[in-house]
């Protein structure tokens, strides 16, 4: 897959809001902080397309990102976050789970875990979940430029231990450097056929 445009279309509050066209989507969901934003920046090549905020928590709607005039990246609020009233965090699931069960457009969920540290009991209850609804995803290992070349595979088959999937799933990034951009590109052509 290659980016030619990438642009903000719109922030909703529920799944495929009017207007949008009859487009597939690639959703990017994780715990607050793991590096969506930034992963969409990177992969778009455009630094400033989603807002990055070093506050945990700051997406609070559906962000949709028009790709090349014929897909949408969906940026979901992030899960997790400890500063979250019990209320904002059950408006983030009643947003997210009609989103990610009832969406015909949805191609591909990209789960972002951080490669630093062990996945969260919220990492596996939202792997479980993306399974247990035989949603396609792709695990993304984010912030992998903390690590030296050499310690990035033992890390990717640690993380696949922890989540308990092939090691073919998970594909290391780094926003910072732009390391494994053309991996994820490549993946998601898979999903797109």
């Amino acid at each position: 897959m290659e980016i030619r445009s990438a642009k903000f279309e719109v922030s909703a509050v529920r799944a495929n809001p009017n207007g949008l066209g009859d487009f597939g989507q690639i959703a990017f969901v994780g715990r607050s902080n793991v590096g969506k934003s930034s992963l969409i920046n990177m992969l778009t090549k455009q630094g400033k397309l989603c807002k990055t905020s070093s506050t945990p928590g700051r997406t609070r709607l559906i962000n949709y990102f028009l790709i090349n005039d014929n897909l949408y990246f969906v940026d979901l609020p992030g899960y997790g976050y400890a500063k979250a009233s019990k209320s904002e965090v059950d408006g983030w699931q009643s947003m997210i789970e009609p989103y990610l069960i009832e969406n015909e457009s949805l191609k591909c969920v990209c789960m972002l875990v951080d490669s630093r540290i062990e996945p969260t009991a919220q990492d596996k209850q939202m792997l479980k979940f993306l399974n247990y609804y035989r949603i396609p995803f792709v695990i993304i290992a984010t912030k992998c430029d903390k690590f030296g070349k050499s310690q990035i595979k033992p890390q990717m088959q640690k993380l696949a231990n922890y989540l308990g999937v092939g090691k073919d799933n998970v594909l290391p990034s780094s926003s910072e450097t732009g390391y494994g951009r053309l991996e994820i590109l490549q993946k998601f052509d898979q999903f797109l056929e």
